[in-house]
């Protein structure tokens, strides 16, 4: 469940539905630029990664505090690479897009994340299949549409140390900056995921206006997850202990 010194009780628990991990092979140099300085790229086999990833969240709550209706329960959409601070390997975020305006804004001011405003479906079938459609709407931000259908293809198994589709899921704690430049790490915990082989349907994936570039019309690498609750603690500064 990662790093387990974790600094004083956790802050905030959900679970994450409904999870398509969407990878594309990315030149190291097209994303170094994007990322702060006290930062660096994680890579695998000398190549970076990018992954598209959709999902639902549900049971949001702060510690403490039951789910509360209307606020607890929304899709998102994540933007997202890999990188290393602070003796910690982790994921930095591009953007992340939310159904929920409370989220988006409570996300933004207390942990310094890109969290966007935006429009967005998310019905699972009664095959499993999910078909996700999201919209940014946010104010003054480059736009983003994504229009997929994606389900999983076979039986749940837990990645092993050592494999790509470890090294891309099993992640334990989150980068963020300020509007200083002073760059933070947040720490999540849950049990390793319940991966299952996927195959998806791309109607239209248009999430890369704010890195510059575009995607193949493919990904690399295709996983879903059904579900996993996840706990999460406050930001730490980055290489202060």
């Amino acid at each position: 469940m990662g790093d387990e010194a974790k600094r004083g009780p956790w802050v905030m628990s959900m679970r994450w539905q409904d999870l398509l991990f969407a990878h594309w092979r990315v030149d190291p140099a097209a994303l170094r630029p994007l990322v702060p300085p006290g930062l660096e790229l994680d890579l695998w086999n000398g190549e970076a990664w990018l992954g598209v990833v959709p999902f639902q969240m549900s049971g949001v709550r702060p510690r403490w505090t039951p789910p509360m209706p209307g606020l607890s329960a929304f899709p998102e959409l994540n933007l997202r690479t890999y990188v290393r601070g602070g003796g910690h390997s982790g994921v930095w975020f591009f953007s992340l897009d939310a159904a929920s305006r409370v989220a988006v804004r409570v996300a933004r001011a207390t942990f310094h994340l890109p969290y966007f405003d935006a429009e967005m479906a998310c019905e699972v079938g009664a095959d499993g299949g999910v078909q996700y459609r999201s919209r940014r709407v946010h104010r003054g931000v480059v736009p983003a549409e994504l229009k997929c259908r994606y389900r999983p293809t076979g039986g749940v198994f837990r990645s092993q140390p050592g494999t790509l589709e470890h090294w891309l899921t099993e992640r334990y704690c989150l980068f963020a900056a300020d509007g200083r430049g002073r760059v933070y790490r947040g720490d999540i915990a849950h049990e390793p995921w319940p991966l299952q082989p996927a195959e998806a349907e791309w109607e239209r994936c248009e999430m890369t206006g704010l890195v510059g570039f575009g995607l193949k019309p493919e990904p690399d690498h295709l996983l879903f997850a059904r579900s996993i609750d996840v706990r999460a603690w406050w930001l730490t500064g980055v290489g202060l202990g």
